[in-house]
């Protein structure tokens, strides 16, 4: 029950939250990652919805989002999108889609938070039809010795951040899926905000 309540109170927070955060940076890294995507994608873990105002050139979206709270905010938000939206409830580790059905999979700060990257990669690679793309908005480990504090405090965060994780290798996780590189940025949006300081903004494709 506590938890619970917990999801809901962040669910109610979360836009307000990180709109800072989007304002500096994000929603313009989110719109070069996403305005050109085409055919059919998958945006999982897609929260309360803020990449929907983004995509212009998909022929639809299936934005998934397991946690209730978060979804309703994502339905609203889906009826004014300028591509079809369909919501779904899908877990990111679990997809229950057949294979490669669609053109792209978009990660964008959810590989932070699922209980297992690589397993939530494969399901991604497995969706994707052979050439495919992956999409990959995330903040990540960051090197040295901030690297190594990130990954005292994640216990404690994980709590509080409604189970992010600051320490992911998520360019390795990338890599180990079996996902071949196109683009990688790593940059530092927000260097006050050590915890996530080091971000990721990447595509890779899905070859064979």
């Amino acid at each position: 029950m506590i938890m619970l309540r917990a999801h809901r109170f962040f669910a109610a927070v979360y836009d307000r939250m990180m709109s800072p955060l989007e304002r500096r940076a994000l929603a313009a890294h989110r719109a070069r990652l996403l305005a050109e995507l085409p055919g059919q994608v998958l945006d999982i873990g897609s929260g309360t919805g803020a990449n929907l105002p983004f995509y212009r050139s998909a022929e639809r979206v299936v934005a998934s989002e397991p946690d209730p709270a978060m979804r309703r905010r994502l339905a609203a938000r889906a009826a004014g999108a300028r591509v079809p939206v369909v919501v779904s409830d899908a877990h990111a580790e679990a997809l229950p889609f057949d294979a490669h059905s669609f053109d792209t999979v978009v990660f964008t700060l959810v590989l932070c938070t699922v209980d297992s990257p690589d397993r939530a990669l494969g399901e991604a690679r497995r969706v994707l039809r052979p050439g495919g793309r992956l999409a990959v908005l995330e903040h990540v480990r960051s090197p040295g010795s901030l690297g190594r504090w990130q990954r005292r405090l994640t216990p404690v965060w994980t709590r509080v951040a409604a189970g992010c994780h600051l320490d992911r290798d998520t360019r390795s996780a990338v890599e180990r899926a079996g996902f071949r590189l196109e683009h990688v940025e790593q940059f530092r949006p927000f260097p006050r905000m050590v915890p996530v300081r080091d971000w990721l903004h990447a595509t890779a494709v899905a070859d064979g």
